[in-house]
């Protein structure tokens, strides 16, 4: 019986040594792969224009004006933003009504992505006031809202339609 194992043995010693693909691992050849994430802006969308209705002396109109979107597609690590609004006063030619009288009302903020999105409800001006902050972003992310701005008619209110501009940052 000892003359039939070895045979079998060398044999098999045999195929080991000359079977292709059996290569030393360090002979694999290898490939680097890479690849570049590009990066975009930081930019917002709002209406072109709103309509609050109207409405009688001493009383108060307001309306939402509409989407309000920040998309940051800057792709950071750690993404922060700020939105600021500011309002001219409304005038109907000689007639005015203070930008002071008027309230901007964020209400819900939807987001994608990562990033967290904090409202604040201010009473509106001619200087730039924070009524969103993103921060703790990751990548690419945005931010929608539909503000409500409501003004109070003073008593003293002359009849007439009047316009002002709701002014809209992102830094």
């Amino acid at each position: 019986m000892r003359l039939r194992i070895l045979p079998a043995a060398a044999a098999s010693v045999a195929l080991v040594l000359v079977q292709p693909g059996f290569a030393d691992a360090a002979a694999d050849p290898s490939t680097t792969v890479t690849f570049t994430v590009t990066s975009g802006a930081l930019s917002m969308s709002v209406p072109a224009s709103a309509a609050l209705g109207s409405g009688a002396p001493g009383t108060q109109i307001s309306s939402p004006i509409g989407p309000v979107t920040v998309t940051d597609n800057r792709a950071l690590l750690s993404a922060s933003w700020t939105v600021t609004v500011s309002e001219t006063d409304f005038t109907n030619g000689s007639s005015t009504v203070a930008a002071t009288n008027a309230a901007y009302t964020v209400g819900a903020v939807t987001t994608t992505g990562t990033i967290t999105a904090t409202p604040t409800n201010v009473t509106l001006s001619n200087s730039s006031q924070v009524v969103v902050t993103g921060s703790a972003g990751v990548g690419d992310n945005t931010a929608s809202w539909d503000p409500t701005v409501s003004v109070a008619l003073p008593a003293a209110a002359i009849s007439g339609a009047y316009t002002g501009t709701l002014t809209h940052s992102v830094a």
